[in-house]
C-alpha cells in the first residue's frame, strides 16, 4: 500500500485512557505547539500501521473511527494510539475539497490493516 498523505485543518491529541502515565510538561508544550494549538493545516500522513502528524508518529492503533458527519463537508478520524511511551487519543478533521476521496482510502486502508475496527 502507497502512503496517504493530506493536510488536515483540525487535530486534536490527549491522553487517553486515564490511567497510563501522565504526559510530562515537555511532552504536552511539544504536542500542543505542534498539533494542538497550531492554527496551521497539519500534514498527516498515514501508512501501513502509523499514522504521522506534523513530526509525531503514533503507532499501536487501535478502534480506528472514520465518518463523514451529516450536514458537513468533512471527514473525521479518531483513534486510539501510542507515541514513544505515552498513550494518546487522536481526533483528525479534514475538510479540503478533496475529502471523500481520501476518505475512501481510509476506509479500504483501514479494512485491509485494521479489519477488527
Amino acid at each position: 500500500m502507497s502512503e496517504i498523505s493530506f493536510l488536515a485543518q483540525k487535530v486534536f491529541v490527549h491522553r487517553w485512557p486515564h490511567d497510563p502515565p501522565l504526559w510530562g510538561n515537555d511532552t504536552k508544550d511539544d504536542i500542543d505547539k505542534s498539533i494542538n494549538k497550531n492554527p496551521q493545516k497539519k500534514r498527516v500522513i498515514i501508512k501501513e500501521n502509523t499514522v504521522q502528524i506534523q513530526d509525531t508518529e503514533f503507532h499501536t492503533l487501535k478502534k480506528i473511527g472514520i465518518s463523514v458527519p451529516f450536514f458537513n463537508d468533512e471527514f473525521r478520524m479518531i483513534f486510539e494510539s501510542q507515541f514513544g511511551q505515552f498513550f494518546a487519543h487522536v481526533h483528525i478533521t479534514m475538510n479540503e475539497d478533496d475529502y471523500l476521496e481520501i476518505f475512501n482510502k481510509l476506509i479500504a486502508w483501514r479494512k485491509t490493516n485494521f479489519p477488527e475496527s
